[in-house]
């Protein structure tokens, strides 16, 4: 089971998402049966942001000074999922998802929950600094969205 505490510190994020926190348990409980822990206990925490303050986390964690989609901030160096575990953190901006403004509440969505999966397999571990780990990682992504997708429409 994969636990989800979701913060927000942008307003624009309640207007195309009223319960953030139902939104995502019900695309965690949508993954593929690899991805939903089963008989443990899997935690992380969403912050939904946007530009400005995630630009200033890019900067502080990984020295650019630039706003980005996704932050990502696995818990520890090394993938271990016991019967507890907490996996990391992960921050989206609203701003990025967002663009080109507005966007319909369908591609909005479905920009986000592949956003938040490419998000949930970097604390995993999943990395794209090499073109083979950039093409193992895209593989699971669509994998999990297409699951999530078939069970969420």
């Amino acid at each position: 089971m994969i636990n989800i505490s979701v913060f927000s510190e942008e307003k624009a994020w309640s207007k195309k998402i009223v319960n953030k926190n139902l939104f995502f348990k019900n695309i965690c409980k949508a993954f593929p049966k690899k991805y939903r822990f089963i008989k443990k206990t899997v935690s992380l925490t969403l912050l939904l942001s946007n530009n400005k303050n995630i630009k200033k986390l890019n900067k502080k964690f990984r020295n650019k000074n630039k706003s980005t989609d996704i932050l990502s901030f696995p818990f520890n160096s090394k993938i271990r999922i016991s019967k507890e575990s907490y996996i990391g953190d992960i921050i989206i901006s609203y701003n990025f998802i967002n663009k080109p403004r507005p966007l319909s509440y369908k591609i909005f969505k479905e920009r986000l929950i592949k956003t938040f999966i490419h998000g949930f397999l970097h604390l995993l571990h999943f990395d794209h600094i090499k073109d083979k780990d950039y093409i193992k990682m895209l593989k699971e992504e669509n994998r999990i969205f297409k699951s999530v997708i078939s069970k969420l429409n």
